[in-house]
């Protein structure tokens, strides 16, 4: 390209050569100036208009950069919208994991206000104190995001494990409660489990069970929850019920004046099932309490110990089954 420049008196005429990567050199050169050029123009004269408020200036200003406001608003909204979505979540799931810790902790046999109100370490004024200092930072949008996804997904773990914790404390304490555990009668024990001379005979005999004198008419309680399985009166046990705690373990309540429940009914530990009497051979009013496994007679007294020993008696007797 060639450029030819005339002065109009001398008449001298000068020529000046530029290719095409000069050329190019100068229109970059040109746009970069005319950049910083603007730039410079709307940092000192536009902005400074716009706080300002001049008559003319200003509108313009607001109207050109009244579309990028807005789209920032409309992103900031969209962003705490979402924002507020995910928080509303994350209460409910607090919500939940709190009705559950409390569930918990109440199959636990813990109180969750003992646990919440812990004591803290006691604070005295005027103490000496140190430490580094390391001042707050500013959390950005994407780490608050990250954050609370990572929050999101701790409380499901944690939900989870709950879940889990409570099926096996649910498990546990049902197991506890289909153990014959609760003495069936209030009173001490008259006779035995063992061999002893049979009070009709007087020959050694086996005592399945153990028996509670009482008056008749005393109540008789279930040892522990589970299904009526037979009632009938039995030329030797008299009136006599028997209740299915599963897994082969049975209790049997015999010689009652009068049964208050039929086969097929559900009972729950400590209901009452029938009352004392003086029915089939028998000397006297009292309760005769049996407890089997698959049919073959435990010694009752390890049942009613409580607590572990009674686990610890159906577990081994379950154990012994063939």
């Amino acid at each position: 390209m060639q450029i030819l420049i005339t002065h109009g008196t001398l008449a001298r005429t000068r020529v000046l050569h530029f290719n095409r990567w000069q050329m190019a050199a100068m229109l970059i050169s040109l746009v970069a100036v005319l950049t910083l050029l603007s730039g410079t123009v709307y940092h000192f004269v536009f902005l400074k208009a716009a706080r300002e408020g001049w008559p003319v200036v200003s509108q313009i200003v607001r109207l050109v950069v009244r579309d990028e406001f807005a789209q920032r608003d409309r992103f900031m909204r969209e962003n705490l919208d979402a924002m507020a979505q995910k928080v509303g979540e994350m209460q409910a799931k607090l919500v939940k994991l709190e009705a559950m810790g409390d569930r918990v902790s109440g199959l636990a046999g813990v109180k969750s206000d003992e646990l919440r109100d812990a004591p803290k370490p006691k604070v005295v004024p005027g103490g000496a104190q140190g430490g580094p200092y390391i001042p707050p930072q500013a959390v950005t949008l994407e780490q608050l995001r990250s954050i609370v996804d990572t929050l999101d997904e701790t409380a499901d773990q944690n939900a989870d494990l709950f879940t889990l914790v409570e099926s096996r404390l649910m498990e546990s304490r049902l197991q506890s409660l289909m153990v014959p555990s609760t003495a069936p009668v209030a009173g001490p024990i008259g006779s035995g489990f063992g061999f002893r001379p049979d009070p009709f005979t007087g020959r050694s005999a086996l005592h399945m069970g153990l028996d509670f004198p009482a008056d008749v008419g005393t109540p008789i309680v279930a040892a522990a929850g589970g299904v009526v399985q037979l009632t009938e009166t039995h030329p030797a046990y008299g009136q006599m019920a028997e209740i299915d705690h599963g897994n082969g373990l049975v209790t049997r309540y015999a010689h009652a004046s009068k049964l208050l429940v039929r086969t097929g009914d559900i009972v729950k530990r400590g209901q009452l099932i029938a009352h004392v009497g003086n029915t089939g051979r028998s000397t006297g009013p009292h309760l005769h309490f049996e407890v089997l496994v698959d049919g073959v007679p435990q010694n009752p007294a390890r049942f009613l110990a409580g607590g572990s020993a009674a686990l610890a008696a159906a577990e081994k007797a379950g154990r012994n089954r063939p």
